[in-house]
């Protein structure tokens, strides 16, 4: 994958978790450099961000850090597959101490 591709990716990306975010009321900023920090009520964030150098998405939230890589078809855990939104659901109920689901 080219740096064009990449870039084309990883913002459609980032425009899809915005709009599940916004469809699910959650608080959020896009920071300078296309970051993407998601606030919740205890005041702990989850950061989203585009990692161009290693052409991956990486995520950070209180459990940890994630990197996800452009497999074909969809944005998985570089360490056990899990596709991005599936991820950020899990993280983002962790964190708001209710079941959410962005996918």
């Amino acid at each position: 994958m080219d740096d064009s591709e990449f870039n084309v990716l990883a913002s459609a990306a980032m425009n899809r978790i915005e709009a599940a975010l916004e469809a699910k009321d959650l608080d959020f900023e896009l920071a300078a450099g296309g970051v993407l920090e998601i606030e919740f009520d205890d005041g702990s964030k989850i950061i989203v961000n585009r990692h161009a150098v290693a052409r991956e998405i990486w995520v950070a939230a209180r459990s940890g850090g994630f990197h996800f890589r452009w497999n074909g078809e969809d944005w998985v855990d570089t360490r056990d597959g899990v596709e991005l939104m599936v991820r950020l659901s899990v993280l983002a109920s962790q964190q708001a101490g209710e079941s959410l689901s962005l996918s």
